[in-house]
């Protein structure tokens, strides 16, 4: 098989032999994809410098299986310029995409996500909201969407002043009395925070922390024991201003 002039980024690369590179690139039409760059490392390759995290690339390859050979990479306009805690919030979804992902598996909505989500993170803003937005995607394209609308015991509309324990792998229930101390059935929040989530408008603190909250708590269902190593990175180089802002998120 040989592709030509595919939109990709590329999500992780390593060291391969003396000169060339293995690459894990997420393309639209393809999904994720694993290539050998030949040669990349060579002071005097053309691909010097471009095969990186958050630049758009249109790239070509040839061969079947695991592994394809990089036949031509060239750069897409800019790069997504992203630093400080963004950085982190990028890597972070490039691991959620490379645990959760199979290869060879298309997903043309969640990779014009992933471009949007890339966009719209900044370095001076707090990137929580995006995060949340990008992994409720991720998760319906990979099969495992979540309820976000309706009582599942019920089939009743969420109403935003009740509150509902939401059951991995099922769905949100009401919770019938509130104000009794009763053990949590699931992951306890605010049906409001369950509609902001449906919609995409994430725009305060306790919606936000009980977003996080139910994400997390789902994505380590699929994610399994193996932590992530861009969330462990992320808290080894900001904790101590993390500490001082309530840790707002980033992951």
């Amino acid at each position: 098989m040989r592709v030509q002039q595919q939109p990709a980024f590329i999500l992780h690369q390593r060291h391969y032999s003396e000169t060339s590179l293995l690459l894990d690139a997420f393309t639209p039409n393809y999904g994720r994809i694993g290539l050998i760059a030949k040669g990349a490392r060579r002071p005097r390759s053309r691909l010097q410098g471009i095969l990186r995290p958050f630049q758009p690339l249109l790239i070509g390859w040839s061969g079947r299986g695991e592994l394809a050979v990089l036949t031509g990479a060239e750069t897409e306009g800019p790069d997504f310029a992203i630093d400080r805690q963004a950085l982190y919030c990028g890597f972070y979804m490039n691991e959620l995409l490379m645990r959760l992902l199979h290869r060879h598996d298309p997903h043309e909505a969640l990779y014009t996500c992933y471009r949007s989500s890339l966009s719209a993170l900044r370095a001076d803003k707090t990137n929580e909201a995006i995060l949340r937005v990008f992994e409720k995607h991720l998760l319906r394209e990979i099969g495992y969407g979540l309820v976000l609308d309706h009582d599942i015991g019920d089939n009743s509309a969420i109403r935003a002043d009740a509150l509902y324990d939401y059951i991995p792998e099922r769905g949100p229930v009401r919770v019938a009395n509130p104000d009794l101390n009763t053990r949590h059935k699931g992951i306890r929040l605010r049906g409001a925070s369950l509609l902001a989530l449906a919609n995409e408008t994430l725009d305060d603190l306790t919606t936000l922390r009980e977003a996080k909250n139910l994400m997390r708590t789902i994505l380590t269902r699929h994610l399994g024991d193996k932590p992530l190593y861009s969330r462990r990175l992320f808290y080894a180089t900001t904790a101590p201003t993390v500490a001082g802002i309530e840790r707002k998120v980033n992951t």
